[in-house]
């Protein structure tokens, strides 16, 4: 994949580093700035900025599940007149993430066509892969954070004071439980597609597929009997794994030959599946059309860029998961 080089925007494909024995590594995020309600450090000591109504923008695609979990949490809790949005195209071409029109990027960098200019604009030397989600300081010019599990959490507490939405998805008296599933869902089934997906070695594929499969089939027996992940409430665990599993029958399936069993042929997985889809916030952060032309319009593992017609999906059909005890989300 393209990516800049010393601040250059590079075309060729020289993110080699994520390949290592023909196996897919995800290159670690690097800016990691948190914001918190009066500037105080985050919560492992990490430098902070205020929060404030109208500084921050989200710069996301709606083909990409890292930036999609970010969206949903800023729907759910009620940031939409806070913290601003900014759309990518959501076909990744030689010039990465791209906006249609001239996106502001506030006084101090102007408007932007190409996303890679917040990183340079962030670190003029910057050398490696040009991802979204990207929280924005559109006051000071520059990425606060582009990691999508920071971001989340940000968002779930930093502007509760603004926005009154006491709504809590990652409380104290459950973390136990959501850090037990986060780590092996993002492990297996998160990155586990892209594992898949992007293999170059026989050995690597069927490495990543046992362990994608092996993980599904252990959710599904867990919802089988539980409303959520963490138990009654719906938590951040539950946004991560959505945002996977809302694209797996429509892309992963097909593009990235996760093609063992569809995510409808689990019974408690799909049901689960379109009771998130269906809570108020979420349905909005989904666009099928766009996730299925950036996935198989990926030409390096795709080259025809042919979309298919199918399969087709109707996440608004009825669920069961109303047979199970649930509690909505913490601080309702």
């Amino acid at each position: 994949m393209p990516q800049l080089v010393q601040g250059n925007w590079v075309k060729d494909d020289v993110a080699a580093s994520e390949m290592k024995d023909g196996a897919f590594h995800r290159e670690p995020t690097r800016f990691r700035q948190w914001i918190t309600i009066d500037g105080r450090p985050g919560p492992d000591g990490q430098p902070a900025l205020v929060a404030e109504a109208g500084r921050y923008r989200l710069f996301v695609s709606y083909l990409c599940p890292w930036a999609s979990r970010t969206i949903a949490m800023r729907n759910l809790k009620g940031l939409g007149e806070i913290i601003g949005l900014a759309v990518a195209n959501p076909v990744l071409g030689e010039d990465g993430w791209t906006y249609d029109e001239p996106v502001d990027a506030g006084g101090r960098v102007g408007r932007i066509r190409h996303h890679h200019q917040l990183y340079t604009a962030s670190d003029p030397t910057y050398t490696g892969k040009v991802s979204v989600p990207v929280l924005w300081d559109m006051k000071e010019g520059h990425i606060v954070n582009n990691e999508s599990a920071d971001i989340l959490r940000i968002l779930n507490t930093a502007f509760d004071h603004l926005s009154g939405n006491r709504l809590d998805f990652y409380p104290a008296v459950l973390r136990v439980a959501i850090e037990r599933w986060n780590e092996p869902i993002y492990a297996s089934v998160n990155n586990g597609v892209y594992r898949a997906g992007f293999a170059k070695t026989q050995a690597a594929y069927d490495e990543a597929v046992a362990a994608l499969f092996g993980m599904l089939d252990a959710l599904d027996r867990h919802l089988e009997g539980n409303r959520y992940l963490a138990g009654e409430y719906l938590t951040e665990a539950d946004i991560r794994l959505f945002v996977t599993l809302v694209r797996f029958d429509v892309a992963y399936h097909g593009a990235f030959k996760c093609n063992v069993r569809r995510i409808e042929d689990y019974p408690s997985l799909s049901n689960y599946l379109r009771e998130l889809y269906q809570w108020p916030g979420i349905r909005e952060t989904v666009r099928v059309d766009d996730i299925k032309r950036g996935y198989y319009g990926l030409r390096h593992i795709n080259p025809t860029g042919i979309v298919p017609a199918g399969p087709a999906t109707d996440f608004d059909r009825p669920h069961d998961r109303s047979r199970l005890a649930g509690l909505g989300v913490f601080g309702a």
